[in-house]
Formats: C-alpha cells, structure tokens, sequence
C-alpha cells in the first residue's frame, strides 16, 4: 500500500474507514493538526505583499516557513504513528508457549506500546506548537481570512486532544510505573494548554461569540 500520507483525501478516508486498524486516532490526529498548520500558513500567505499590513510582512513571512516545516512534520506523524502501532500489532503476534517465549513476548509488547505511545505524544506536541502562530495571524493576519486562522486554531486543539486520547489508552496497559507518571504529566499539561489556547484565541473575534462568551 502507498504512503498514507501520499494517498488522496478520498483514499485516505475510505482507508480510516475499513477494517485496517491504521490509520487509526493518531494519524487521523497527525492529518488534522497538518491541516492547521496549513490554514495558519494560508492566512500568512494571504497577508505577504499587501500593502495595508506592511508593518507585519516579515512576521507573516516567517510564519509562512515556519508553518511549512510545521505541517510537513505533521505529515510525517501519519506514518510514524501508523507504524508505531504495527510494532505492537507484532508483537502480539509472537510466540507464547513456553516460559522463555512468554518472557520475550511480554518484553516485546510493553516496548511497543511505549512506542505507540510516543509517537501520538510526539503528534500532539507538534500540534500544540500551531497555537501561538494561530494567535499572531488572527490579530495581526490579513482580517479577510481571520476565519481560518480560529479554524487553525480549533484544528490544533482537536490534533492535540485527538492524539493525546491514544496516548492515555496506552498508558493504562504499561506497567513502568515512573515513565507512565512522567507521561501522565505531560498529557495533562498539553491537554489543558490546547484547550486554553484555543479559547483563548477564539475569543480574539467575535465570529466566535457563539462558541464562547467573552
């Protein structure tokens, strides 16, 4: 099968829709915080080389590069979760018959669900980074488009929690104790942070008065 991220947005839809356990949570995740850091990079494209915010033009333009890296990294969370979650889907797969391969089998599926892990957690950090230059194109972006940067913005939040739901689950199935403490942690923070940031930057216009009240 091609690249996920290299299949049309019809494939790619009728493939998270099959039977296939991938694309699963966290690339779905991966795809929308993509498609965030590309409206962020839009609305930046749509405010360079006009006259009327000439102040803003070489912020607009680093957010233009700075929201191209960010999406090609998002991409490529499409298949690093995918595979992330074949590893463990491996390991499952091994034998179980005696003490030694039970041993070995056990070993193999606590690494794989530490990986498969990592890389939605790798997805939703990514993703979190989209909220500052969300916030910067809706005050200071071309305002024809400042409906698609909140947008951004409601993307980065849904990649951020979206992903960090594949982190939990997989948590509850690892028994080291400190690095699921340490993880834990960080899931918090990211999760109340993403929904903070985004609150926060739909209230910076009143499009989104019916989402939430100032």
């Amino acid at each position: 099968m091609a690249e996920l991220r290299e299949l049309s947005v019809n494939q790619f839809v009728e493939e998270t829709a099959s039977k296939a356990s991938v694309p699963g949570g966290g690339s779905v995740s991966a795809m929308v915080g993509a498609l965030g850091a590309a409206l962020m990079e839009m609305v930046a494209n749509l405010t360079i080389g006009k006259e009327k915010y000439a102040g803003v033009q070489e912020e607009m333009q680093a957010l233009a590069a700075e929201g191209a890296a960010l999406h090609e990294e998002l991409l490529s969370g499409i298949k690093k979760d995918s595979e992330s979650f074949n590893g463990y889907m491996r390991a499952l797969k091994l034998p179980k018959e005696t003490e030694e391969e039970k041993k070995i089998r056990t070993a193999a599926l606590q690494q794989g669900l530490k990986e498969a892990t990592e890389a939605p957690l790798a997805i939703a950090e990514s993703a979190a980074k989209i909220f500052p230059m969300a916030e910067a194109v809706v005050k200071r972006g071309n305002k024809g488009a400042v409906s698609d940067g909140l947008i951004a913005a409601m993307l980065a939040r849904t990649a951020v929690v979206g992903a960090l739901f594949n982190v939990k689950i997989n948590l509850a199935s690892i028994k080291d104790e400190s690095y699921v403490s340490e993880l834990e942690k960080r899931v918090e923070k990211l999760e109340s942070d993403a929904i903070f940031c985004e609150k926060s930057i739909l209230c910076l216009s009143k499009l989104s008065d019916t989402v939430y009240n100032r």
